[in-house]
């Protein structure tokens, strides 16, 4: 995304409302926005010359005096190919007599942010994408110390990584509940922006579960108008009480500067993931096989869905893929889900986002309504152990296609990969291209090696679907859109 600017306004809001919610102890209190405008004007101030004391004046300073310990800095280095068209053009290398094997390389440097998360185990959570590709990985400690980081793991889906430092006097920060936020609660992004080191800005939720932005595989984030700018990834996103709400992720800046809307993972996400990279190093999430859409007003109507308020609740399943937790717990197309394990279910970002923690061997009790009637069942997460499907159920795109993993003997030609077994001539994949006996080997840029790849590949980018396919003993892309 493009590179943003500082945002100036929001850590003035965030002083006068701060001030707004003093304690009526401190003489200043207020139950309304009418009592604001007096109780402001009633608030003593100090005169120059004069011999009364000043009153403390409120401010962040103490919160963010324990907590910017357990944010650092990250840099990382990497050794990358130079590409050059004219060395890499066979008629140039040989009229000239360049060799093939002269190969220009070029030392990279990034930075980021990461946050302490076990200060015992000198645990630190970052984005994945901060230390993608990284040879070297340092961390820089708020109190001058530069360590070198090890990577336990990464979760590309959700952009997290999980790195250990030599555990020696660290601060760790402790995890907010991000499921009770709510839009319009103070936040504090830390990070270190350009490479600035503790950098602090502030300002407030600005909407919750925001997903369909292309941005990640799992999207359920938290919006925020807290000034997030280059070198923040991988920070803390913490509530006046200092306690993590998120990790800052992306920035939304079509103009190429800061205009208030950054997204941060959400806490119970991260800790959720990264438990899961401390125990197995990777994540194994499960195969769910529930194909849901959103409940409009006449489907909600029509299944009996709508809340006293008028909101469509709930997710309807429209399909149930064979050998899934999902046909092994009961679920029937038709089903409107209403809840999994505590999380209620409203949407399809609610859905998707409780898909993001379930991790196979995990079980998950579910709620239900079928045909009027409330019930319950528990999912028990299995992997994705799917062998043929049709390939409507990863992607609309997909729609007339029939997929099928690899066989051994194909396999020695193409290497892994999913085979279109069928492609309907009426189909969109048909008409930009895809041919049945056509090899999927890659994905949106991820390699593919059997279905459950290829599932996870389609769904990182909803926008198009770009697949590199091997065909008659050549390699092809095709995008159908």
């Amino acid at each position: 995304m493009p590179r943003p600017r500082n945002l100036l306004t929001a850590p003035v809001t965030a002083l006068l409302l701060l001030l707004w919610s003093l304690p009526a102890a401190n003489g200043f209190a207020a139950s309304n926005t009418g009592d604001f405008g007096a109780q402001l004007a009633a608030f003593p101030a100090s005169v120059p010359g004069s011999d009364e004391q000043p009153q403390p004046l409120p401010s962040l300073a103490d919160m963010l005096e324990r907590v910017n310990p357990a944010v650092v800095n990250i840099a990382t280095r990497s050794v990358v190919r130079e590409s050059n068209r004219l060395l890499e053009d066979p008629f140039f290398r040989r009229f000239f007599n360049v060799p093939k094997s002269r190969q220009r390389y070029r030392r990279t440097q990034s930075a980021g942010s990461g946050v302490v998360v076990d200060a015992a185990a000198g645990y630190i959570v970052t984005n994945a994408h901060v230390v993608k590709n990284a040879d070297e990985i340092s961390v820089g400690v708020s109190d001058g110390r530069t360590l070198e980081a090890t990577l336990i793991g990464s979760d590309p889906d959700v952009d997290l990584a999980l790195l250990q430092v030599p555990a020696e006097d660290l601060v760790a920060i402790t995890y907010a509940n991000s499921a009770k936020l709510r839009v319009g609660d103070f936040v504090v992004a830390i990070g270190n922006p350009f490479g600035l080191n503790q950098t602090v800005t502030s300002g407030i939720v600005s909407a919750l579960g925001r997903s369909g932005l292309g941005i990640e595989g799992y999207e359920d984030f938290i919006q925020t108008d807290a000034p997030i700018n280059p070198g923040n990834s991988g920070g803390a996103l913490v509530d006046l009480n200092g306690r993590l709400v998120g990790i800052n992720t992306a920035i939304f800046a079509p103009s190429g500067g800061n205009i208030g809307i950054g997204f941060a993972i959400p806490a119970n996400m991260v800790s959720a993931v990264i438990a899961q990279l401390i125990d197995k190093g990777e994540v194994n999430r499960g195969f769910v096989g529930a194909i849901v859409q959103p409940l409009n007003r006449e489907l909600a109507q029509a299944f009996g869905m709508i809340s006293g308020d008028g909101i469509p609740q709930g997710v309807v399943v429209v399909d149930v893929q064979g050998g899934s937790s999902a046909e092994q717990a009961g679920l029937e197309p038709g089903d409107v889900i209403v809840q999994m394990g505590a999380k209620a279910i409203l949407n399809v970002a609610d859905y998707s986002a409780q898909a993001a923690v379930m991790f196979i061997g995990d079980e998950v009790d579910v709620r239900y309504v079928r045909q009027g009637k409330k019930r319950r069942t528990t999912l028990r997460i299995v992997a994705d152990e799917q062998q043929a499907i049709a390939g409507q159920s990863l992607s609309p795109r997909l729609r007339g296609v029939q997929l099928q993993n690899l066989r051994q003997e194909e396999e020695r030609m193409a290497g892994a990969g999913v085979v279109a077994t069928e492609v309907d001539r009426r189909s969109p994949a048909y008409g930009f291209g895809l041919r049945a006996g056509d090899i999927i080997v890659g994905a949106n840029r991820i390699a593919v090696e059997d279905i459950a790849g290829l599932r996870e590949a389609v769904r990182r980018d909803n926008r198009q679907l770009l697949l590199r396919i091997f065909r008659t003993g050549r390699f092809y892309y095709v995008v159908i859109r």
